[in-house]
């Protein structure tokens, strides 16, 4: 489904992201570590085409993502704020999304309502713009929109912060869902390394841009994370 090729990333002299090659299966529940600065945060960008790269290319479902546009009416994403548009209330911006995925106001309102529990009570029929929520609660606007259209690919950074322990559990639930039961394909990048084990199927390390490792998830993968980070050697 994705599939990086040659791909590097550099600003003058310093080079932030070296992917020789990386494929991502149709249907993956993907992960991506790394301490700040690995690089995970470019490769989703080069993934969406905000930045473009040095040498090489991805793929999206055969669609280099840097030469057209092909590609965006099966791909959704929520990166941060910046995705949203603060001034709209949730629900006028679920139907903004709704209106460049081809979705009516009443499939948008049947989607939105699967997510009751996941908002609590916090989003909608508030009277407020997204501006005036919390980082929080303008996350679940922004993940849920990313949702709209059913897409075949969904990248979420950094989904779990800021997000209270319930919610974060609805959105774990929320994105197993996705990969097991819907055959979505779903990049996700964390510093939480209990959620994102529990999540994915397969997680990738980055560190200064480089994949050291690349781990298929298993009872002795958080330990093995935990080990990694903290410098020490698995038992």
């Amino acid at each position: 489904m994705i599939s990086a090729k040659d791909l590097s990333k550099s600003y003058g002299k310093k080079e932030v992201l070296n992917i020789p090659s990386l494929e991502i299966p149709k249907g993956e529940s993907f992960g991506l570590v790394g301490n700040n600065g690995a690089g995970k945060t470019t490769f989703f960008s080069l993934l969406l085409d905000l930045i473009k790269p040095t040498t090489g290319f991805i793929e999206n479902n055969e669609i280099i993502v840097n030469q057209t546009e092909d590609w965006k009416p099966f791909t959704s994403a929520f990166i941060d704020e910046s995705f949203l548009v603060g001034y709209l209330t949730p629900e006028e911006y679920f139907y903004f999304i709704g209106e460049l995925r081809g979705r009516n106001k009443a499939d948008v309102d049947n989607l939105v309502g699967m997510f009751s529990d996941f908002f609590h009570g916090e989003i909608l029929n508030q009277k407020k713009f997204i501006r005036d929520f919390s980082k929080g609660n303008q996350k679940k606007v922004g993940i849920v929109a990313a949702l709209i259209g059913e897409p075949e690919v969904v990248i979420l950074d950094e989904p779990f912060a800021n997000l209270d322990p319930t919610t974060q559990i609805r959105l774990k639930g929320l994105l197993k869902n996705l990969a097991q039961q819907q055959g979505t394909t779903v990049l996700i990048s964390s510093h939480d390394l209990l959620h994102v084990t529990d999540v994915c199927e397969r997680i990738v390390v980055l560190e200064k841009g480089n994949v050291v490792k690349d781990l298929k998830t298993n009872d002795a993968t958080l330990r093995e994370l935990e080990a990694h980070f903290g410098g020490t050697s698995m038992v």
